[in-house]
This record gives C-alpha cells, sequence and structure tokens, in this order.
C-alpha cells in the first residue's frame, strides 16, 4: 500500500508542474514559472523517496532527498521574494 501511495505522490507533484507550466506558457506570470520548478524539483524528491523506501532499502537515500527538497524550493523563494510586483 506504501508504495502506491508513494508513486500517486510523485504522479500528483508532476501533474502539477506540468499544469503549472501550462499557465505560465498561457499567462506568462513569473510566479507560476518559479512554482512550476519547485514542483518539478518535489518530483525529483518523491522519486528519491520511492527509490530509498521500494527499490533499494538498504541504501540510505535521506541526504539526496533532504538536498533535492532544498534545491526543489529554492525556485519558488527566489520568485516569492525577488519577483514581486
Amino acid at each position: 500500500m506504501a508504495e502506491t501511495v508513494y508513486i500517486l505522490c510523485g504522479l500528483t507533484s508532476l501533474l502539477c508542474a506540468v499544469l503549472l507550466f501550462r499557465g505560465y506558457k498561457q499567462s506568462h506570470a513569473r510566479l507560476l514559472f518559479w512554482s512550476a520548478l519547485c514542483f518539478l524539483g518535489l518530483t525529483i524528491n518523491n522519486v528519491f523517496l520511492f527509490l530509498d523506501m521500494v527499490i533499494f532499502p538498504d541504501i540510505d537515500f535521506a541526504h539526496w532527498r533532504s538536498g533535492s527538497a532544498l534545491i526543489a524550493l529554492l525556485p519558488l523563494l527566489y520568485g516569492l521574494i525577488w519577483e514581486s510586483e
């Protein structure tokens, strides 16, 4: 059951990224772009979670998951601070 939840979380993050990129393409609102990059990074974070918990349970991917989450949030943080209008 946990594997299904991990896969659904990854697919949800990917769907959010795709929808945000589509919204950015239509409206050119820069915050949508930074949010889409964030969700793309969170998709990668969910892939690391799936690899850590399901595929390679003996290998610790905690540092990779934390690093990818940090890198994923940086574009959104940049967009929220420096792209305000």
